[in-house]
């Protein structure tokens, strides 16, 4: 294997553990749920896919040949990590009831997903809070 085929790959690793440092410092030092939901979101997906690609770049280099593995788990973690910290973030608005009074207003004539029913025929047109909190 060449030096930069070395270099390469010990920089993606590098990169990566960087990545899933910040994460973790992000995780121990965020006040609350949901802003430390951020971190670890994000250092999975960028420090795991930092050493998933140094492991593909190393294997494409000793053996010529593209491995599959790699991007199966990379195609798997980039699809499950945003899925999970949704509904971690979902249960969590739906646990604490007082952090619904600071969502946006929703533009609609009904408010959030799953915190209000949609207005029955008619009502939507005379209802004038557009919030989505529950009072």
């Amino acid at each position: 294997m060449t030096f930069v085929l070395e270099l390469l790959v010990s920089l993606l690793i590098v990169a990566g553990g960087a990545f899933l440092l910040v994460g973790s410092i992000g995780m121990v030092k965020l006040p609350d749920l949901l802003t430390r939901l951020h971190a670890p979101t994000k250092a999975t997906t960028l420090g795991v896919g930092g050493a998933l690609t140094a492991s593909m770049v190393f294997f494409a280099g000793l053996e010529g040949t593209l491995s599959i593995h790699e991007v199966l788990i990379t195609a798997f973690l980039f699809m499950t990590a945003p899925i999970s910290a949704h509904f971690i973030a979902k249960a969590h608005l739906h646990e604490h009831t007082e952090l619904r009074d600071g969502l946006p207003p929703t533009g609609r004539p009904y408010g959030w997903s799953t915190f209000d029913a949609a207005p029955a025929a008619g009502e939507a047109d005379g209802e004038d809070d557009r919030r989505g909190a529950h009072d």
